[in-house]
């Protein structure tokens, strides 16, 4: 039945059952007015029911074509059956062919077609043979030319029908088509965005955690010797808790209204984030050879901040405290190595989403990132494109 009947809305079934019903009472009263009194009664009802039955076709024609396309054949039948030439109620037939091509599955598209080839033949014949259109014709060849015309004016009407029908499929395909198309893209950029703030939320919070852990080992180990360190050093970590639940919060709000992007780190802010590095007992040796031409892009000066931010906290996590910085702002490109050395007490701090991230940031900007241990020391160095990035 799925096959045979298509989903159709209500409000689209009414409108097709109401417009078939104002054309059956349109054209049969006119084909009863101008074609039946000469006829006899029965033949009078055999136009009416086939005129039902075609009609009947055409209200069916968007929920179930195939039916549409045997209702309307039954119809023709009748019609002819009855002795009657084509009438005004075979306008009926042109819809419901039609409705075979523009909504009909596979098969009834290419039943439809057949039916106007094979339908185009039948009423040729029939005008010709029964209704002696050509009987009064000079010869045999004026018989023929008559009947090949009568064949090629049904054959195009009854397929001018079918493949207006066509084209209209062709567009309803191309708009299903563009519909897929925009929500591929809109699942796509949703999928893009889930992804950056997952990002920006795993730098975020690792680099604060680690910042925090780090001022509460020493909080514990100064709180016995120098209280005031202690309390410093608690100070620092409700400065980074609050800094960091600023940022998450507005990272939820991205994800929960889908907002667009909040304000983001710059070179202005590498400031702030050695400031937190310094408090959380790291010194970093920092060089900035050559410096920066001019205003580099954002998405460059995001990059920039988010690695830096991730290799200072793996520094922060699996270093012995000894960090060294290096920025080489070029005309095309900027050039970052972050390098410390490893604590005896920690492993590589080369696996985890860290790395990963910072390699997706350098991508994302058409960069590169290679992160690797080197003897004693883990080395991070970045090259990322300023030329290419709008």
């Amino acid at each position: 039945m799925e096959r045979v009947i298509r989903p159709l809305s209500r409000t689209a079934l009414v409108l097709d059952i109401v417009g078939a019903t104002l054309l059956f009472l349109i054209f049969t009263p006119l084909s009863v007015v101008f074609y039946g009194p000469a006829e006899s009664g029965v033949s009078v009802v055999a136009m009416v029911v086939a005129s039902l039955l075609m009609f009947g076709g055409v209200a069916v024609g968007r929920l179930a074509p195939g039916l549409a396309l045997g209702a309307a054949w039954v119809g023709a039948v009748v019609q002819m059956l009855a002795g009657f030439a084509p009438l005004p109620i075979d306008v009926a037939i042109l819809l419901v062919l039609y409705a075979t091509a523009a909504w009909g599955s596979r098969p009834v598209l290419w039943w439809g077609f057949g039916s106007a080839l094979f339908g185009g033949l039948v009423a040729a014949v029939y005008i010709v043979v029964v209704n002696g259109i050509a009987s009064g014709a000079a010869s045999g060849w004026d018989q023929l030319t008559t009947g090949t015309l009568l064949l090629v004016l049904s054959i195009l009407a009854l397929g001018f029908a079918w493949v207006c029908g066509l084209l209209w499929r062709v567009v309803l395909r191309g708009r299903s088509t563009r519909a897929a198309q925009l929500q591929a893209e809109s699942l796509a950029a949703e999928e893009q965005e889930r992804v950056r703030i997952a990002r920006d939320m795993h730098d975020i919070v690792a680099h604060s955690l680690a910042v925090v852990i780090a001022q509460a080992d020493g909080a514990r180990y100064a709180a016995a010797a120098e209280p005031e360190m202690a309390t410093e050093a608690l100070g620092t970590i409700a400065q980074t808790a609050r800094g960091a639940l600023s940022d998450v919060r507005l990272l939820l709000t991205q994800l929960r209204h889908r907002q667009g992007d909040g304000p983001q780190p710059t070179l202005a802010d590498l400031e702030a984030l050695f400031a937190q590095v310094r408090q959380a007992g790291i010194e970093p040796r920092i060089t900035v050879d050559p410096t920066p031409p001019g205003e580099p892009p954002g998405a460059i000066q995001l990059a920039v901040y988010r690695i830096l931010q991730e290799a200072l906290t793996n520094a922060i996590r699996h270093g012995d405290g000894a960090v060294d910085v290096h920025l080489a702002w070029l005309p095309e490109r900027v050039d970052l190595q972050v390098r410390n050395t490893i604590g005896a007490q920690h492993g590589p701090g080369g696996g985890g989403h860290g790395v990963i991230g910072m390699r997706e940031r350098a991508q994302l900007v058409g960069g590169s990132l290679q992160a690797e241990r080197q003897g004693a020391q883990f080395v991070v160095r970045a090259s990322l494109p300023i030329g290419g990035v709008e």
